[in-house]
């Protein structure tokens, strides 16, 4: 009896912890995770993070992937948000973050990377965590956003990363192993400015090419960039040399000195350039860039029958919305073709039409039309089997003849489809488009001509109308204008000559009119209500397409813009300063970055882009009054008046192929930073 009053009084005393003490319970739970970050720091979450500020690019990358975007409170100038993003506030570029920027959005979490030791020092003794996160090795990543996923409660969806990154790895490693040894490449990444740079041993970006199965160099240094003499240049030899974004620049220059060109890469041609957010980071789409590094190195062997591991088949068909009279049906096919997932939207129609194609010309007797979607890892093996080839294989795999069917090809992807329609009374146009424009856009009369992987505009055109030979005809130039017209709008940049002028098209850009039924219409000319319709359903088009294959909108900030004109502000302080010390130069960068968020200096730049243009393009002569305003601008910088001379274009500074606006604008910028250092 007294053991079960004293069990009983135990119960009780144990109910009264609970209701009276429920904190106490509550702070007895265990931590979220415990964890050794980066640096080797042992690091205790207790709950997950509500407010973060990632300062890399390739955590914050993972974070939207893992489907909490609406945690990040900061993130770097430089970060691409997904498209339909709200904006996030921004505290500074990658290398120079402000920290006052960084405590006005109140974290309680930091992601940052080695290079950040200014701001780990600064937040050592303030309540938010500090985290930092980097991957030397594909393990690594997977153990990051494996990581991410625990402290977000968002493991599902991290296994679901890494899976779709080792399922890419592995669908390439049975493909290499196909070739035999003494086949495989010796493969360089280049980087450079000034000289050749390559990955340290200990990179992720070597055993990305261990992955794709090529060779990389072992230098015995360490390190994320490291130098190469010409000796071991030639020791190694490479078969396979890759650089990315404005690297490429640098490359051709250093490749083109003797002894550094005679090696196999540049006699062959097998140079290849890349996204440098697919190349310079280890994330979530790093199975993606395996892939298609891999498809460039072995383009000719993947082209090989008997090099294909997976069956060629239908994956899903997603039914897409056309309500015209004459059409069957309308959907996106999702087939596997080469061992790759391709895309392809199929219009079928009722009867069969007459189409008007600038890739085949006039075609009759027509019942299907469309547009295939390559992804980047066949670009290189479609370029290598031709078009005529290529064509039959995707009318095989989507069940097609070539008799009655009417295809262009892209590399846009097919998720990233536009529809638009424009009416008026009894009349309606359908424009269906997909738009990249971040490869290969050119202005018409002013760049050069060679073929490069897709960048590709195309569109098909179905009205509700019966459209004559002359109609469809007249409505390719219709559509034209209105696409350059949102190329213009947009400020999209040649990526030939970005500097200097706009873009026109993407240069292998394609268009589909399709006959129709209906009232016949023989006019589609730009003062007709066809012409008008066409026009608007086009334009309308190209403008969201971009947005979702690129990210490019009209309300992108001015750092991008300039990143869009391979205007590099690092560059920018080098070559104007004059500092040699590292450490003055990214506290110059620093105060550069800043003063461009505040939104009367970023005015004033986007303001030197429209003007430069003007001047470049057009030769009008530099107002009197622009000058005037960049003696303003030092002055307001500085906090004292600056000698003309220094707002001028007479600063002594060599800037190869930098436009004199921007020079006159920048050095406005950079003498009033200068002159209020000095005070």
């Amino acid at each position: 009896m007294q053991t079960n009053r004293f069990s009983l009084r135990l119960l009780c005393a144990a109910l009264l912890v609970l209701i009276v003490l429920p904190g106490y319970v509550r702070g007895a739970a265990a931590p979220v995770a415990s964890f050794t970050d980066s640096s080797g720091r042992q690091i205790v979450m207790n709950e997950t993070p509500k407010r973060v500020v990632s300062l890399s690019p390739s955590v914050t990358e993972i974070l939207f992937r893992l489907g909490v975007g609406e945690n990040i409170a900061g993130l770097t100038l430089f970060d691409k948000l997904p498209p339909g993003t709200e904006p996030k506030d921004v505290v500074g570029g990658f290398l120079v973050p402000s920290v006052a920027r960084i405590e006005a959005v109140h974290p309680d979490v930091i992601f940052l990377t080695p290079l950040h030791g200014r701001v780990r020092e600064h937040f050592a003794n303030q309540p938010c965590i500090i985290v930092e996160m980097e991957s030397h090795s594909l393990p690594e990543l997977y153990g990051n956003i494996r990581l991410l996923g625990t402290l977000f409660d968002r493991k599902a969806a991290a296994e679901e990363i890494v899976g779709t990154i080792e399922s890419d790895i592995r669908l390439i490693a049975r493909k290499v192993d196909r070739i035999p040894a003494k086949e495989r490449r010796r493969v360089l990444r280049v980087m450079g400015d000034g000289e050749i740079m390559v990955p340290g041993d200990d990179s992720f970006q070597n055993d990305f090419i261990r992955a794709a199965g090529g060779t990389p160099p072992q230098t015995g240094r360490r390190g994320g960039v490291v130098g190469i003499s010409l000796e071991e240049w030639r020791r190694f030899d490479p078969q396979v040399i890759y650089t990315c974004g404005r690297d490429r620049r640098a490359a051709d220059d250093l490749l083109a000195r003797p002894g550094w060109k005679d090696v196999e890469a540049v006699r062959e041609g097998r140079v290849f350039n890349f996204p440098c957010e697919l190349t310079c980071r280890a994330s979530a789409d790093s199975g993606r860039f395996i892939a298609w590094l891999a498809s460039s190195i072995y383009a000719e062997e993947f082209a090989k029958e008997r090099n294909r591991v997976l069956e060629e088949k239908r994956l899903r068909t997603t039914p897409v919305k056309l309500p015209l009279d004459y059409v069957r049906s309308a959907r996106v096919v999702e087939t596997t073709l080469f061992d790759f997932p391709n895309k392809t939207l199929i219009v079928e129609f009722r009867q069969p039409m007459c189409v008007t194609s600038t890739l085949e010309g006039e075609r009759k007797g027509i019942t299907t039309v469309g547009n295939h979607y390559s992804p980047p890892p066949l670009w290189a093996l479609g370029h290598f089997i031709g078009l005529d080839r290529w064509r039959d294989r995707v009318f095989k795999a989507v069940g097609k003849s070539k008799k009655g069917s009417s295809f262009l090809f892209t590399g846009a992807d097919m998720g990233n489809l536009s529809i638009q329609k424009a009416r008026y009374r009894e009349m309606e146009v359908s424009a269906l488009v997909t738009a990249g424009v971040a490869g290969n856009a050119l202005r018409a009369s002013v760049d050069e001509g060679p073929f490069y992987e897709p960048g590709t505009i195309n569109i098909l055109l179905l009205t509700n109308m019966k459209l004559s030979a002359k109609a469809r005809t007249r409505a390719i130039v219709a559509a034209t204008e209105a696409k350059t017209a949102a190329l213009q709008d947009l400020d999209i940049r040649s990526s030939y000559s970005p500097r200097v002028c706009q873009a026109t098209g993407t240069g292998t850009d394609e268009l589909i009119v399709v006959e129709g039924t209906g009232r016949p219409i023989d006019n589609t000319g730009g003062h007709c209500r066809m012409g008008e319709l066409i026009a608007r359903a086009v334009y309308a088009g190209v403008k969201e397409a971009i947005s979702r294959q690129n990210g490019i909108t009209g309300s992108r900030n001015v750092f991008r813009r300039l990143q869009e004109r391979n205007i590099d502000l690092y560059e920018i302080v080098v070559n104007h300063s004059g500092l040699s010390d590292p450490g003055d130069r990214e506290k110059r960068l620093g105060a550069l970055e800043e003063l461009l968020m505040q939104p009367q200096v970023a005015s004033f730049i986007e303001a030197s882009l429209a003007l430069s243009d003007s001047f470049e393009r057009n030769g009008i002569p530099i107002p009197e009054a622009f000058g005037e305003w960049c003696r303003v601008i030092s002055g307001k910088i500085a906090g004292c008046e600056v000698e003309p001379e220094k707002g001028g274009t007479d600063s002594g500074a060599e800037w190869d192929g930098m436009p004199v606006v921007m020079k006159m604008a920048f050095s406005a910028l950079l003498d009033g930073l200068a002159e209020a250092g000095q005070k």
